[in-house]
């Protein structure tokens, strides 16, 4: 009887039709263990300033020569009702450019294009420099209920950074671009040089006029307190002398 049941019982179940186990521990996937939606990197406005963290960035030209080369910190100022700043990560930053005869650019972008610097390099002559800058940062929101902003400027038709061909200009001091009304660059420190670079190496170093400045003002200061002194001695030293002669001869 058993035997015939079971065999009554395929015949009438149609094709395809499965009998599900009534397992008490069967439980469906919970959030956890479904796949996310991938995270959209944004920079995180911050308070107070800091010092960025520097990186170093190198491009190559089509035959795998080293063109361009970059060791900078870089530091996005936002003027919001007030002032926030963001900080450069060189360990999310993605190289990318061109380099030509003439001309080569530099870009250096974050994840997501959540924030971009890119520097345009012109060879006149002998010179190499900077003729443009244009930046972008898409941070988070300042507020709970902000709206997503961009900050986005340019520095066009400059010199900037000017130096001679198979040198690297280099600048411990910073340097700040005002981009646009809401966006400042800061650079600091900044060493770069393009078009001629001898084994991926930096040239000769050529010193910015405030790093100059900072280093010679001091000594010409100092020589010239020594200076006046001297003479103030001196001119002691003279006028003693001439009234020890006139009590002499009376």
């Amino acid at each position: 009887m058993v035997l015939g049941s079971l065999l009554l019982l395929a015949v009438l179940l149609p094709a395809g039709v499965h009998l599900k186990r009534n397992d008490a521990s069967f439980q469906p996937p919970s959030d956890s263990e479904r796949p996310s939606e991938a995270q959209i990197y944004r920079p995180v406005l911050q308070h107070s300033e800091s010092i960025p963290p520097i990186g170093t960035y190198m491009l190559k030209n089509k035959l795998g020569k080293p063109c361009i080369k970059a060791t900078v910190g870089v530091e996005y100022i936002i003027t919001e009702k007030k002032m926030w700043y963001f900080s450069l990560d060189p360990s999310r930053v993605v190289t990318s450019g061109r380099c030509d005869d003439g001309e080569a650019v530099l870009s250096l972008t974050l994840p997501d294009n959540a924030a971009s610097l890119l520097l345009y390099f012109k060879k006149e002559k002998s010179l190499f420099y900077v003729t443009k800058m244009m930046a972008h940062v898409s941070p988070l929101p300042v507020c709970k209920g902000c709206p997503n902003k961009t900050y986005q400027g340019l520095v066009d038709h400059e010199k900037l950074f000017k130096t001679a061909d198979g040198r690297s200009f280099k600048c411990k001091s910073e340097n700040l671009l005002l981009m646009s009304s809401q966006l400042q660059i800061k650079l600091v420190p900044v060493q770069m040089q393009a078009f001629t670079l001898s084994r991926g190496q930096y040239g000769k170093e050529i010193e910015c006029w405030a790093d100059f400045n900072k280093r010679v003002i001091p000594i010409i200061i100092g020589a010239t307190v020594v200076g006046l002194i001297l003479i103030a001695g001196l001119t002691y030293l003279f006028i003693k002398d001439r009234r020890r002669q006139g009590y002499d001869s009376l």
